[in-house]
């Protein structure tokens, strides 16, 4: 898609958004199921199911992405859509935009080996590649709008309410799956 079609699409639904600011509301949704050992299928909307697996080391058949890989991709993958957007709407040239993204992550916490380490990333670090011909004081400001405006980025820095429920055989189980105060 040129950017012009981009802009052009972005700028209707911005435009539509501003006229029924109930209409900016989303959920979201995602099915994931259990097939075997430590190997998933994920559902959203109507693509073909993703499959999600672990490494060997982990007990996986090392046949595709973990989660915490996949958590990685969708940081990388949200920033460089969030990129073309803006840069469409700012009429900013880009080329290319490549994010490279690593995760930090202690086992000890998985595996509940130690009650001191978190069972998820502790730290991850990402590089943004950027070819543009604009001047780099114009891709600062591209850069601190995407930034503010990554909804993946978002949702990893700052703390989002988290709820879950568990069914047993049919039947709900009681049991508190939540990190709201």
């Amino acid at each position: 898609m040129s950017q012009e079609t981009l802009k052009a699409a972005l700028g209707n639904a911005i435009a539509g958004l501003q006229k029924n600011p109930a209409s900016a509301r989303l959920v979201f949704r995602a099915k994931t199921r259990w097939l075997d050992g430590v190997r998933c299928s994920a559902e959203v909307r109507d693509f073909p199911p993703l499959i999600v697996d672990e490494p060997a080391e982990l007990g996986g058949g090392d046949t595709a992405a973990n989660p915490v890989e996949l958590l990685l991709a969708a940081l990388g993958t949200c920033q460089e859509i969030v990129y073309a957007a803006y840069a469409a709407v700012m009429g900013i040239p880009l080329e290319a935009v490549e994010v490279s993204a690593k995760g930090y992550l202690d086992l000890q916490g998985l595996f509940g080996l130690s009650d001191s380490v978190p069972a998820g990333y502790q730290k991850i670090v990402f590089e943004t590649v950027i070819e543009s011909s604009a001047d780099p004081e114009t891709i600062r400001k591209l850069v601190a709008v995407v930034e503010g405006h990554c909804p993946v980025l978002d949702t990893l820095t700052r703390p989002v309410e988290v709820e879950g429920a568990v069914t047993l055989n049919g039947a709900p189980l009681n049991v508190s799956i939540s990190n709201a105060a």
